[in-house]
């Protein structure tokens, strides 16, 4: 059940009781290989909770808070710490960053407590995911992110690839060790002209050596799709029954 919403997004005493009592969880979301069926990894996403338990949807709490960059860094800070101290150390961690949340705690990249995180989870066992957004000053922000989890050591990788709303940016493609396809390639596998695309990132990706995840598999003829296109992994709805959440 989800909580009440406004037309335009979140409530405002909803969004402040989130914050003020830290109703966040976690949900880890499978990542699993094509080659052996095995779980290889998990995608760790942001919870929302009203005070009676209900799910409140993380795209309407973010929205609200990149009001307010200091509060957006805060949240997501401390979802970052819940869902590195709750992993499963033996897979390896995916974990979306706000560009924004990262710049608000400062221009010095090398130096962002987000940064200080990675490092001490095990930066070989940790890939942060950039999303690609249709702004180019969130594209070149996510550059400057990239370059800076890079020059540690820590692998990237860019997500929502393909989504119709995200605009690509070739330097971040270059840069990035992980490839997700977004799941609107899922929903658009008959459609020749969007395919032919697809087709040419994928051959981008392997020539480049990057490794590719297909997200939105939801059943067994998704499962079959991701085989023709020859991806490495795939995630969804599909592998539900590997899920794992963490409530606050």
């Amino acid at each position: 059940m989800v909580s009440q919403l406004s037309m335009t997004g979140l409530s405002q005493s909803i969004l402040i009781d989130i914050v003020q009592k830290q109703r966040y969880g976690v949900e880890y979301q499978p990542i699993v290989s094509l080659a052996t069926g095995d779980t290889f990894g998990y995608e760790a996403l942001s919870r929302f909770f009203d005070q009676s338990g209900n799910a409140v949807r993380p795209d309407f709490v973010y929205a609200a808070l990149h009001d307010n960059p200091i509060t957006l860094f805060q949240v997501e800070y401390a979802q970052k710490k819940i869902q590195l101290a709750n992993a499963d150390s033996g897979k390896m961690l995916f974990v979306n960053l706000d560009q924004d949340a990262f710049f608000a705690a400062g221009t010095d990249a090398l130096n962002c407590p987000f940064m200080h995180l990675a490092k001490e989870y095990g930066r070989e066992r940790v890939v942060i995911e950039l999303i690609e957004n249709s702004e180019v000053n969130d594209a070149l922000m996510s550059l400057t992110m990239i370059e800076a989890f890079s020059a540690l050591g820590i692998g990237t990788a860019i997500d929502d690839l393909c989504n119709p709303k995200s605009m690509i940016s070739i330097s971040v493609m270059q840069l990035v060790d992980w490839v997700k396809l977004d799941k609107h390639v899922v929903s658009m596998k008959h459609d020749k002209n969007f395919m032919l695309f697809v087709e040419k990132m994928i051959e981008f990706a392997r020539l480049t050596n990057k490794n590719i995840i297909l997200e939105g598999v939801e059943n067994q003829d998704d499962l079959e799709f991701a085989r023709s296109l020859g991806v490495d992994f795939v995630q969804g709805f599909y592998f539900r029954d590997r899920f794992l959440t963490v409530k606050p």
